[in-house]
């Protein structure tokens, strides 16, 4: 909950900062999972196309635009396939706004990716990613009390995720410069879950959620604490 709070805020700040009020705007969300921001934007007004590969989760995309009206239904497009063939659906500059949120820790070579999804921007366009951040990694073990793994972790980009998956991690200056090269230089970026991370899953929300999101906003814009966040949120601009 946290972390799509955290994001759709953030997302929204963007969006509101570069493009006229009241435009509809094209998005396209490459690993989309269950459709949570996606299904966000569509309320807002704009038309969304979900990419996402797993058939557990575009089905679980599909029963969530399906209890939505049908305004907003309408403005929904589902696409199963890999965020890598972008290139195969759509025809560069098609969209306004590029989300590819939890997607790179999947992908061990992330350049060829980035750089069609920037491909996918119009001029102007927002590309955003959230990434788990590669320069803290040694945090969530450290905070919990597992010393060893936190001195293992300063020296690699590479964890085992809480799906117990072996995963990547991005480094902000490495993705800046990648950002840079593609052509959607770096605008904004966020930290994101600077002190929940070792939450549990599945762990109740608290009674002062409000202030919880609240703390954690302001630090995820603010250093040095933005830094250690465990999930880094990157807007890029289509130059």
């Amino acid at each position: 909950m946290v972390r799509q709070e955290l994001v759709a805020r953030q997302l929204e700040a963007q969006i509101t900062g570069r493009f006229p009020v009241g435009q509809r705007l094209r998005v396209l969300d490459v690993g989309m999972g269950q459709g949570t921001q996606a299904l966000r934007l569509a309320r807002a007004g704009h038309q969304v196309t979900g990419v996402e590969q797993d058939p557990t989760m575009i089905s679980a995309a599909r029963e969530a635009v399906a209890a939505e009206p049908e305004g907003i239904r309408e403005r929904v497009r589902l696409v199963q396939g890999d965020g890598r063939d972008t290139g195969v659906h759509f025809l560069p500059g098609s969209f306004d706004v590029v989300l590819c949120h939890g997607v790179l820790m999947y992908v061990g070579d992330p350049d060829a990716l980035l750089a069609g999804l920037a491909r996918m921007l119009a001029q102007g366009g927002l590309l955003s990613l959230l990434v788990r951040n590669g320069d803290a990694l040694a945090m969530r073990p450290g905070l919990s009390g597992d010393w060893a793994g936190a001195l293992d972790a300063f020296d690699t980009v590479s964890y085992t995720n809480r799906l117990g998956l072996d995963v990547r991690a991005d480094r902000l200056d490495t993705l800046t410069a990648t950002l840079a090269g593609i052509g959607a230089p770096l605008h904004a970026w966020y930290g994101v879950r600077v002190f929940t991370d070792t939450a549990t899953d599945g762990a109740e929300s608290p009674a002062d959620v409000e202030a919880l999101l609240a703390a954690e906003e302001r630090a995820g814009r603010t250093d040095p604490y933005r830094r250690v966040a465990a999930l880094l949120h990157l807007c890029g601009v289509r130059g």
